[in-house]
């Protein structure tokens, strides 16, 4: 089966001020085919962050190459890998990064922006949020929501624009475990209809749900 994201040899490294670069991994390489969901496992610090950062285009690796559906990355200026991430890799960080003062509704539907589609694609925001069950919160800004909630609506915002490839950080991380067990249930219920998907966690649950898994110290 192609993968729809690969990292071929890749080396991600660290400057550290007076030091030598750390180093996160060396010549590794990794592959998330269509239709199936794998999982970074490891403590904080083990380098799960840095790998998913280097996958979603966000930082660039000191050595080798990203592939998204079989395109490679390093030839391609920032600006076109923004903009082929915004519509082919939906993205959740760990801190959710919603903008203060957009409501939740607003937030979620930022992709839709530069494309003018935000009319077109508010039922599947909403759709979405509900889903998530953060239905009735549609009007609150983040300053207004627990951190569970957030990270639900930095999901949907995630999802709105139905990439093929999905990438998320510690998504159960602020979760009660009910809600929690809702959001690993969608991610393979994503990875079923197709999806690559791409997550990085230490919650048990989520690491055996995922069909495959690299284990990093």
């Amino acid at each position: 089966m192609t993968a729809r994201l690969e990292l071929d040899s890749v080396t991600i490294r660290h400057p550290r001020d007076g030091d030598t670069d750390l180093e996160v991994v060396a010549d590794w390489s990794l592959g998330v085919p269509a239709g199936t969901m794998h999982c970074l496992a490891g403590r904080s610090g083990s380098g799960k962050t840095s790998i998913l950062r280097v996958a979603a285009g966000l930082t660039r690796p000191a050595a080798g190459e990203v592939r998204w559906s079989g395109d490679g990355l390093a030839d391609l200026p920032d600006d076109r890998i923004t903009a082929r991430r915004r519509s082919e890799v939906g993205y959740l960080d760990q801190g959710g990064a919603l903008v203060d003062g957009m409501t939740a509704l607003e937030n979620v539907l930022l992709p839709a922006v530069p494309d003018h589609r935000v009319a077109e694609l508010r039922p599947r925001a909403a759709a979405l949020l509900d889903e998530l069950g953060v239905g009735g919160r549609l009007a609150h800004t983040p300053d207004r929501l627990s951190g569970g909630e957030r990270q639900r609506v930095a999901l949907a915002r995630a999802l709105l624009l139905e990439p093929g490839i999905v990438m998320a950080d510690e998504p159960t991380a602020s979760l009660d475990r009910t809600t929690a067990d809702g959001v690993i249930a969608l991610l393979t219920g994503l990875a079923a209809t197709g999806i690559s998907v791409l997550v990085a966690s230490h919650d048990a649950r989520l690491i055996a749900a995922a069909d495959t898994r690299t284990d990093l110290a």
